[in-house]
């Protein structure tokens, strides 16, 4: 059988609405939080080397960047396609490059010629580094884009906090760029001691954050669900986290070959306005904003979790228990399920309490544009547990007008 026939199939066999594989992506430089359903066991499953599972991304059509040991299409979705027995997959890039339209709709199509965001679990036992994603000007520099991002806490991911739920945002108001270039140029001496000079917030479950390029941020080690932009450009600006040293290597990353040894363009990629901006909560921290009056949301609650950004947004979707319902978007749209199970469509759909490397799950799918607008039917037979589902989508969204 061929790919396109497998794509076509799978899209037709759904009723509009695609089945993925999990996607699971290891960090090197990253301790899992466990918190992500995988197996106990499978963690480490590529070997030490590779480090552990501490990501799982979601329809995503963009290669992870994991440095020399990168597998072949690491990062990258592919849709399951089970028909007379067999199964079968394809990579969802592949099938979007084949479809179009007709799976991601014409708008996002003509614009964009691809599917240009995807979302992840990010799931660290402590945080990340302070890093930057580069804006556009300097992502272009070495043929990426820029990468706008956005943070969930669900509830559902986030049995415990990890080794420190909190997050450093920004650089305090009054810093001066000498003060910062200082700290990278002693990158390689130690502790550069970034985090002076930037501030914490603690994260608390069911609320978000929005991060736009060139914003210095330090994730904390809750569990966090991250629509983005279909990037993975970044830089580490600091040098010691906990006990663990950052490799000098990041913190060139994505830097243009003539740059490299310049701290001045490493000051220069960050967004100084935006970083000492002393509104900055007021400006980024996301609650959760219903879709429409509750007395109109019969049977289901829909709630806006990202909605800051342009590049994409994403919604809560939780069906009550035993009710039915249709749920119309004007987009397309990747989705995973956190909590219950019950029918999507013509899927049976479930959130499942463990998974092992390379099984396959029936909790994460893909609505085509034209199924979105028609309307999904959701069923949820439990009598006790709602259905909660985390809906990730492109830019522009029609529907998204607060």
């Amino acid at each position: 059988m061929n790919t396109k026939s497998i794509a076509q199939l799978a899209l037709e066999q759904g009723g509009g609405i695609v089945r993925f594989a999990p996607n699971w992506v290891p960090r090197y430089y990253c301790v899992p939080g466990r918190r992500i359903k995988l197996h106990p066991d499978d963690y480490y499953a590529l070997g030490s080397n590779r480090g552990g599972f501490d990501e799982r991304w979601f329809a995503s059509t963009t290669p992870a960047d994991n440095g020399p040991l990168t597998a072949p299409n690491e990062g990258m979705s592919f849709i399951v396609l089970e028909d007379g027995g067999k199964t079968q997959k394809i990579l969802f890039r592949d099938a979007v490059e084949e479809l179009q339209g007709k799976i991601i709709g014409e708008r996002l199509w003509n614009q964009h010629r691809g599917w240009p965001m995807f979302s992840k679990f990010f799931d660290n036992m402590g945080p990340l580094p302070h890093h930057v994603h580069h804006r556009e000007q300097h992502a272009k520099l070495v043929g990426r884009r820029g990468k706008p991002e956005s943070y969930y806490f669900p509830p559902q991911a986030n049995n415990h906090g990890g080794d420190f739920p909190f997050t450093f945002f920004g650089i305090e108001p009054g810093v001066t760029k000498e003060t910062i270039r200082e700290t990278l140029v002693n990158f390689t001496k130690g502790d550069n001691k970034i985090t002076n000079f930037s501030r914490a917030y603690r994260l608390e479950p069911g609320t978000g954050w929005d991060v736009p390029p060139g914003i210095l941020h330090a994730p904390g080690s809750l569990c966090t669900y991250e629509p983005q932009r279909n990037s993975d450009v970044y830089a580490m600006y600091q040098s010691l986290v906990g006990d663990q040293i950052v490799q000098e290597e990041l913190l060139w990353k994505d830097c243009p070959p003539e740059h490299k040894g310049d701290f001045d363009y490493l000051v220069d990629v960050i967004d100084w306005e935006a970083n000492t901006d002393p509104n900055f909560v007021a400006h980024h921290f996301v609650r959760p904003k219903f879709v429409r009056p509750q007395e109109e949301m019969d049977g289901y609650i829909d709630k806006w979790i990202s909605y800051k950004s342009s590049a994409f947004s994403a919604k809560e979707l939780t069906v009550l228990p035993g009710r039915t319902v249709t749920i119309t978007d004007a987009a397309a749209y990747g989705l995973i399920v956190v909590q219950g199970h019950g029918k999507l469509g013509s899927w049976s759909v479930e959130s499942p309490a463990l998974i092992r490397y390379g099984q396959l799950t029936s909790d994460e799918f893909f609505v085509s544009e034209q199924a979105a607008k028609a309307g999904v039917v959701i069923a949820n037979p439990s009598p006790t547990d709602p259905l909660v589902m985390l809906k990730h989508f492109g830019p522009e969204n029609p529907d998204l007008i607060l």
